[in-house]
């Protein structure tokens, strides 16, 4: 049975930083191309960055590029997202999700290119 649980969502101050993990089990981690997405209210889900399965390469959206890092160990199936220098507008829920497309085409076809999701960690960013 393949599980993503997440973990790691808190409230910060701006400026505040949160690392996020993801535990995965029922597949080994080294197959599968993982993402990160939120979702604030009222707006549609977002992909955050992702990391492909073989060599760790990444990609990041725009607004969290040197700010957020993903990182991966295959070994505790587990992929984190170090968040630092947060803002108001990082405010969401956070979610993991992985698939078995190639790191590019995951990105580009967004949630439609992962196809198993955590239950999400509240991120909040706030004074």
């Amino acid at each position: 049975q393949v599980q993503l649980v997440e973990s790691g969502g808190d409230l910060v101050p701006p400026g505040g930083s949160l690392r996020l993990s993801c535990t995965i089990s029922g597949f080994a981690l080294d197959d599968y191309t993982i993402g990160w997405f939120r979702q604030a209210p009222g707006k549609e889900r977002e992909g955050v960055s992702c990391i492909s399965a073989s060599d760790s390469s990444t990609y990041y959206a725009d607004s969290v590029k040197g700010r957020f890092t993903i990182s991966r160990d295959n070994a505790k199936n587990t992929v984190y997202l170090q968040m630092s220098s947060l803002k108001p507008e990082d405010t969401a829920v956070y979610y993991c999700a992985v698939g078995r497309d190639s790191l590019a085409a995951a990105w580009s076809r967004g949630v439609r290119g992962f196809r198993f999701w955590g239950q999400g960690t509240q991120v909040t960013v706030s004074s």
